[in-house]
């Protein structure tokens, strides 16, 4: 008996993780302006229909999304994480106008260089919606190659 059990909740675990959703892929590059300074792209691709927020959202609305890159002596940021313009609505959810990217957004950031090359390393925090339910905040560890 106990062993039918075990395969049944074996069977339903295995069903609900097959059923995780990710609207979401993320990808990476790097390009060298200089010897001294580089840019590192932070790509999302996003399912049809889903979106992800802007970095610039005020207090009380989603989760933006968000940037943490670990120190380095490799390198130093220059300036901010920037995003291309992107789209505001009035979401009745959270009760605001907020701003966010469909179908894929590419962040930018640059750095400078103290060597020839460098391992950036971080992790992004986001939210996805569509028009019907968000998923909770996900976290993503990354590491982009600067030759």
């Amino acid at each position: 008996m106990k062993y039918i059990f075990v395969m049944a909740m074996l069977l339903s675990f295995q069903k609900l993780s097959a059923q995780i959703e990710t609207p979401v892929k993320w990808s990476y590059a790097a390009k060298k302006k200089s010897a001294k300074e580089a840019v590192v792209f932070i790509k999302a691709t996003i399912d049809e229909g889903w979106h992800i927020y802007s970095q610039n959202i005020k207090d009380g609305g989603p989760v933006k999304t968000s940037f943490t890159f670990t120190k380095s002596k490799l390198y130093t940021l220059t300036g901010r994480t920037t995003e291309p313009t992107p789209v505001t609505h009035f979401e009745k959810s959270f009760s605001m106008d907020v701003s966010y990217f469909e179908k894929s957004v590419i962040f930018q950031q640059k750095i400078k260089l103290r060597s020839g090359k460098a391992t950036v390393k971080g992790s992004l925090e986001y939210m996805t919606c569509n028009d019907h339910k968000c998923l909770p905040p996900s976290d993503v560890d990354f590491s982009i190659d600067v030759k």
